[in-house]
Parts: structure tokens; C-alpha cells; sequence
């Protein structure tokens, strides 16, 4: 029985407050949408109904009396009007703005590019040989007065080279030599372009001494730091050093002018 008094007691204050919401929403403008279920419409269907508002509800709390914070709260809505009379708005994609964006862009990746050419160029040039290391690139030789049989030194990229004008008994003596023999094989043809004249690196290929020209057990070179002895085509046939005298890069421009390198 107690139980049944107080939900009796409990149903007017229910609807009392049902009916005070109702009210408050009248007077902010609201027009409530009730949602009902499969059952009847009934007056209890209401309490779970959804209220919609706009700006206008708004403005109508506040002409009741409700301050602009209280009534947007009460009235929650996406459908804003902005105060655009002390600012221009512009549409999304105006072309004056698309072309200043565009301008912008490009200046900047322009001046990137720009200065990622210099820095490579700056790079590459740095890697470049310099003024002085080119001109010790190649040397010009004027062979015009080498005797037959007569050696002389050049200095190329501080180095010593040796070139040699060989007699016609030199040159078959180069070429009449049994490949199995040599330490380090190679024709007499594959290390002188013109079989007159023999251009090697003056340098032993052992520890890198000066060898001394028309020396040795064959009549070429000789190496008295370690006796290795060198033929008249540069070959190493006796004593340590492993290879060959180096043949340089060379061309003839003429009959008188060599180009060492």
C-alpha cells in the first residue's frame, strides 16, 4: 500500500514537469517533433520526443529574457548566421586568391631549385682538377734530336720517363725472346706503338727506385737498390720486381713531337 501511495503521489510531479518543459520550449520558439514507436500516439510518447532549433530560437530566448550563452546552450543548432558587416568573406577557390597561392608556390620551389643547382654545380666543380694539375696532364717532347740508341729522361706528373729510339738489332733482339721465360708476359708490339721508339715510367716496379738506362745483363735497364734487370723492351727478366716497366699513355703528333699522357 505504501508503495502504491507513492507512485501516486509521484505521477503528478511527472507530468507537472513534462508539462513545464513544454512551456519553457513554447517560449524559446521551439516546435517539439515527437518520435513515436509502433504503439499508439499517446501524450507519453512526447517525453521522448526530439526538439529542432534554428538562429531564430535563439534570438526568441533571448527577447525572453535568457542571456545569449543560455539560450545558444539550450538551443544547439548548425544553422549559423555570421555577422559579415565588418569583414568580407571570400568563396572557397576566388580566383584572385588562387592566383596569389600559385605565385607563391612557384617562387618557392623556383628558389629551391635555384639553390639546389648551385650546390651541385659548386660540387662538381670542386671535384674538378685545377688549373696546374691540367697542364701537368700531358708534356710535348721534341724527339727530333734522339740518336738512334740514345735514351732521354722527361719529368711527367713527377715522375721520370724514359724514351728510348732503338736501333733495327733492338728491336729484333725485343721481339726474339720466348714468352714462357718472362715473370710478367707481354709482346714486344703491345708496349710500343712505333717499334722505333720505347716509352716506359722510369720507375722499378719493386720499391720504386730510378733504374739506370743501358745497364744490366740485358742491355736495358738496371736497378742497383735490389738488381732487378729490365730488356731493351722494358721487361723485368731477372731480380725481384714482380712486373713490367709501366707504359705511360703517349701518341705521336709527328715525326718530331710526342705527347706524354
Amino acid at each position: 500500500m505504501a508503495l502504491r501511495r507513492s507512485l501516486h503521489g509521484l505521477a503528478p510531479r511527472l507530468l507537472e514537469q513534462w508539462q513545464g518543459g513544454l512551456a519553457m520550449s513554447s517560449l524559446a520558439g521551439m516546435r517539439p517533433q515527437v518520435a513515436f514507436g509502433d504503439g499508439d500516439q499517446t501524450a507519453a510518447g512526447s517525453i521522448f520526443g526530439r526538439f529542432l532549433a534554428t538562429s531564430a530560437d535563439i534570438a526568441t530566448g533571448v527577447a525572453h529574457g535568457m542571456s545569449p550563452t543560455v539560450a545558444a546552450v539550450k538551443n544547439p543548432t548548425n544553422m549559423i548566421t555570421y555577422d559579415e558587416r565588418n569583414h568580407e568573406r571570400f568563396a572557397p577557390g576566388d580566383p584572385s586568391k588562387r592566383a596569389f597561392t600559385y605565385f607563391v608556390l612557384s617562387g618557392g620551389r623556383f628558389l629551391y631549385a635555384s639553390a639546389i643547382r648551385l650546390a651541385v654545380l659548386k660540387f662538381v666543380l670542386s671535384m674538378t682538377a685545377s688549373k696546374d694539375v691540367l697542364a701537368m696532364a700531358s708534356l710535348e717532347v721534341d724527339i727530333s734530336a734522339v740518336e738512334e740508341g740514345q735514351t732521354v729522361t722527361v719529368k711527367w706528373r713527377g715522375k721520370p720517363v724514359f724514351i728510348r729510339r732503338r736501333s733495327e738489332k733492338e728491336i729484333a733482339l725485343a721481339n726474339d725472346v720466348d714468352m714462357a721465360s718472362l715473370r710478367d708476359p707481354e709482346e714486344d708490339s703491345a708496349r710500343a706503338t712505333k717499334p722505333e721508339w720505347l716509352v716506359v715510367i722510369g720507375v722499378c716496379t719493386h720499391l720504386g727506385c730510378v733504374p739506370i738506362a743501358n745497364a744490366g745483363d740485358y742491355s736495358g735497364w738496371f736497378c742497383p737498390c735490389h738488381g732487378s734487370h729490365y730488356d731493351i723492351s722494358g721487361r723485368i727478366r731477372k731480380g725481384p720486381a714482380p712486373y713490367n716497366l709501366e707504359v705511360p699513355e703517349y701518341k705521336f703528333l709527328d715525326d718530331n713531337t710526342l705527347i706524354v699522357g
